[in-house]
């Protein structure tokens, strides 16, 4: 991620002390830019509920870098408990986001194939470091799939800009560097292809006006933040060439959950015979269910979140009431956009359609299971 002259991670551990963690903690963005050091599992736990991190990419790479948090915390005797234990209470904080149970899988069946305390430690450090540099590497390998995408859109368009629409922040800050839904588009952007931006606000939290718009400033790409439903007229009058988002889980089957009012955008862009992409790693799609729109867990989040909105006034973030206090809210984080309204995801290995068999053509080596597993008794 490109911070002024500066190339950051939104994870690592600190230079001078591997015991600690590091975040860009995101709650302050884009007011200012604040580094949060995490020593427990409890610190981390805290980071990922009250979202100082969040998006699917870094929420997987929190996991594993808070499963070496409990190995280095976890007392000799009861170590075992400790790190399941530990591994439950991460799951929980975010339930939609399948790369967080990944990834704790992941830490689990790898510390369990060592015995000693030392060698458990040392594997939770391996496999929570590799976690983060393949998330990296997928999104820039994302990146060089997704610009053949908006470079045929260049050549079709005779070179004019390409208008680009995404919906909250799949950027840099959604993952450990580089991001799903803006890579492809950073890419294009350092090839010299003319293009331009609209950044959805992405209520409540405000990711796409907040974070996507202060990454693309970072990176001096045009852009132009919109409210969230501006989208369809811009569609209507021809000034949206195709829209990009990220996803939180998505089925083998296509079915893709992401931040509340992505359904709506793909509706739109269905009408008006946009493309429609979705661009992820091969972590985010869950390989157990079928039916997005029957089994994935939604995310509901307090209605605190609706009822105010945080801005920046007199050098300080503040607070706002938008509704009376009596009124009721509810917040769903994420909705569900079905397979057909998808136009294709732009991964790793490179792009295929929003179904099963060419989802699992493009990964073979993963077989859909009939039932959820369990992750731990």
């Amino acid at each position: 991620m490109k911070i002024g002259e500066k190339h950051y991670r939104t994870i690592w551990l600190k230079e001078d002390n591997p015991l600690i963690v590091r975040i860009i903690d995101q709650r302050y963005l884009p007011y200012d830019f604040v580094i949060e050091d995490l020593q427990t599992v409890d610190e981390l736990v805290v980071a990922i509920k009250d979202m100082h991190v969040r998006g699917a990419g870094l929420i997987g790479a929190a996991a594993g870098f808070g499963m070496y948090l409990a190995a280095i915390n976890a007392p000799k005797k009861g170590f075992e408990k400790f790190i399941q234990d530990s591994g439950n209470q991460i799951i929980a904080t975010r339930p939609t986001a399948v790369n967080l149970i990944w990834a704790v899988k992941r830490q689990l069946k790898l510390i369990n194939k060592v015995s000693s305390c030392q060698n458990k430690i040392e594997v939770a450090l391996k496999t929570a470091q590799k976690i983060a540099d393949e998330d990296a590497e997928y999104c820039k390998n994302i990146g060089k799939h997704g610009v053949k995408i908006i470079e045929d859109l260049s050549v079709k368009k005779n070179g004019n800009t390409v208008n680009i629409l995404t919906h909250c922040n799949a950027g840099s800050l959604a993952f450990v560097d580089y991001g799903s839904a803006t890579a492809p588009i950073y890419e294009a952007f350092e090839r010299g292809i003319t293009l331009h931006v609209w950044v959805d606000e992405t209520r409540p939290r405000n990711q796409g006006a907040r974070l996507t718009a202060w990454e693309l400033n970072e990176y001096q790409v045009p852009h132009t933040v919109i409210s969230d439903n501006t989208g369809g007229h811009l569609m209507q009058h021809g000034l949206v060439d195709m829209v990009i988002v990220g996803t939180d889980r998505t089925t083998y089957t296509g079915d893709v959950a992401n931040k509340i009012g992505t359904y709506l955008k793909a509706l739109a862009a269905k009408d008006n015979n946009i493309p429609f992409y979705v661009a992820l790693p091969s972590t985010t799609f869950d390989w157990e269910m079928k039916d997005g729109l029957k089994e994935i867990s939604i995310e509901e989040r307090g209605e605190r979140e609706v009822k105010y909105i945080e801005g920046f006034i007199d050098g300080k973030i503040k607070e706002v009431l938008l509704t009376p206090k009596e009124s009721r809210c509810v917040n769903y984080a994420f909705d569900v956009t079905p397979a057909r309204l998808v136009t294709g995801f732009i991964t790793e290995r490179g792009i295929c359609e929003a179904n099963e068999q060419s989802i699992l053509a493009m990964f073979p080596e993963h077989k859909p299971r009939p039932f959820r597993l369990q992750p731990f008794n």
